[in-house]
């Protein structure tokens, strides 16, 4: 059974870094509080300053369902205006080429996938 999806948020102001965990299987409802979360506490910084990491390595693949939930906040992440962001992912060319298609779809361009 699919772990419910669950994130940390950290902002790291010394090394100019937010940092977020992300792991599980998120539920449209889990990934509105994540926004509200995010835009509450990523709003009080000046993001094109910071690096957006984020570790998905334990992120479930993602359900058509949640496609759209998705491509929503890597339009925020692009909205936020960071330097760059970064995706920590398993390898797996799947989860890969599914990452590929939504930040091409939200339009992220200064992205990074680092694969382990």
């Amino acid at each position: 059974m699919a772990q419910l999806g669950m994130y940390t948020l950290n902002i790291n102001s010394v090394k100019k870094e937010v940092n977020l965990e992300v792991k599980g299987t998120f539920t449209p409802e889990k990934a509105k509080g994540f926004i509200d979360d995010y835009n509450r506490r990523v709003g009080v910084i000046k993001a094109s300053d910071f690096v957006l990491r984020l570790d998905c390595r334990d992120l479930d693949l993602v359900t058509q369902e949640m496609v759209p939930e998705l491509e929503s906040c890597y339009r925020l992440y692009k909205e936020s205006g960071f330097q760059r962001v970064i995706f920590e992912i398993k390898k797996s060319p799947v989860l890969k080429m599914q990452l590929s298609r939504l930040v091409r779809n939200a339009g992220l361009t200064n992205v990074e996938v680092i694969e382990d």
